[in-house]
């Protein structure tokens, strides 16, 4: 029985949530395309419920964490933020924040080389994690749920890279596959026996997919094309701005070229190459299998301006953060596109906001955490 079907089977570890179906097969059961209008359904016939309630416009309150600056060797410009979860015997403790650094001690751009870590109070001061010329020009880091894995992409290196919960290197990642990674992230999908999938954005503008974890084998598959990509001093725009609701199994993917923030519902459904491709103009999708994944336009244009980070909010809405015009603004969106507030974080005229984090449980006491290249801090936004 084919993978995916067999999966249908398998009883959900707790109730998740798609995206209905956005199109239909062919006659002949080939590719079809999608406008991708369709809304939030639950694959166990839950929905959840759109929150719009602003959670930026009660964060008035500024606080910065601390440098980003590594303390060995002076790498700076600060991207791709994630929590820790923690594990036994790791080097990283529960909550603390995971960045690693663009540019060297001079600021030349893609010669970072660095992962470090900040204890989410003010005041921190940076703990090297790791660091690797294979991560050279690194833009993301993702860490495992359980057992305290990360991975690091370096766009100059071409490579993503596997790093042990001490430090050490596991395996790296390369070749055609990826060319040049630009943003990736860790999902852990409520499947029962389902692996846990790296997820990675390319300057050729695709998706690669890695199974790990107990269940995974550590392939990697290209499952999407077509997101728009461009280039300038600080590696461009392409897809970008990861994030996954566990909840209804949903990556969502920004990508500034295209001015646009898409979904993928039942992300872990997608297994074969090129199962999504995207349209030019990033708003539409042709989809291999549409009943069972396929892509969904949040939203497109203006308050979005280039963006590039992003965060999911412990109630499912997001945050981005844009890179031109006003450069450094955040936006809050529903995940139906309904723009929630603004609020612009660094006054400067240079593209700041690399990385966006949220941390909580409620609406009322979730927080954010953004990196500011400009001053190479990590900083928090809370009441």
């Amino acid at each position: 029985m084919e993978l995916r079907a067999w999966r249908s089977f398998i009883p959900a570890a707790v109730t998740l949530l798609a995206v209905s179906a956005c199109g239909a097969p062919t006659a002949s059961g080939g590719d079809a395309m999608s406008p991708a209008v369709s809304a939030p359904l639950g694959a166990a016939g839950a929905q959840r419920q759109v929150d719009s309630k602003s959670i930026l416009k009660v964060l008035t309150k500024t606080v910065v964490i601390g440098s980003t600056i590594d303390p060995k060797n002076g790498d700076q410009n600060p991207r791709g933020l994630t929590i820790a979860h923690g594990s036994p015997h790791g080097t990283l403790t529960k909550g603390q924040l995971v960045f690693c650094n663009y540019s060297d001690s001079s600021g030349n751009p893609g010669a970072g080389t660095s992962i470090d870590v900040l204890n989410p109070s003010a005041g921190s001061t940076p703990q090297r994690f790791f660091d690797n010329a294979l991560i050279k020009g690194c833009v993301g880091t993702a860490v495992h749920p359980h057992d305290g894995t990360v991975y690091g992409a370096g766009e100059a290196s071409g490579n993503l890279v596997e790093i042990g919960k001490k430090g050490a290197v596991e395996k790296t990642y390369g070749g055609k596959t990826f060319v040049t990674p630009f943003s990736d992230i860790v999902t852990n999908p409520s499947q029962n026996f389902s692996p846990l999938y790296v997820y990675v954005g390319t300057t050729k503008g695709t998706v690669v997919s890695i199974s790990v974890g107990f269940y995974g084998n550590g392939t990697a598959t290209e499952v999407a094309k077509g997101f728009a990509t461009s280039k300038n001093s600080q590696g461009g725009l392409a897809p970008s701005g990861f994030q996954y609701d566990q909840v209804n199994d949903t990556l969502y993917i920004v990508d500034g070229a295209s001015n646009t923030i898409v979904s993928f519902f039942n992300a872990s459904d997608l297994l074969d190459k090129d199962e999504i491709i995207v349209q030019p103009g990033g708003k539409t999708f042709k989809c291999r299998y549409p009943k069972t994944s396929c892509g969904k336009l949040v939203m497109s244009g203006s308050p979005l301006n280039a963006p590039m980070a992003s965060a999911v909010l412990p109630n499912g809405n997001l945050v981005v953060a844009n890179t031109q015009g006003t450069a450094n603004t955040l936006v809050e969106l529903t995940p139906t596109g309904k723009v929630l507030d603004t609020k612009v974080v660094d006054t400067s005229s240079t593209q700041g906001v690399y990385g966006l984090v949220a941390r909580g449980t409620t609406d009322a006491n979730t927080v954010l955490f953004f990196t500011d290249s400009n001053s190479n801090t990590v900083q928090e936004l809370t009441r």
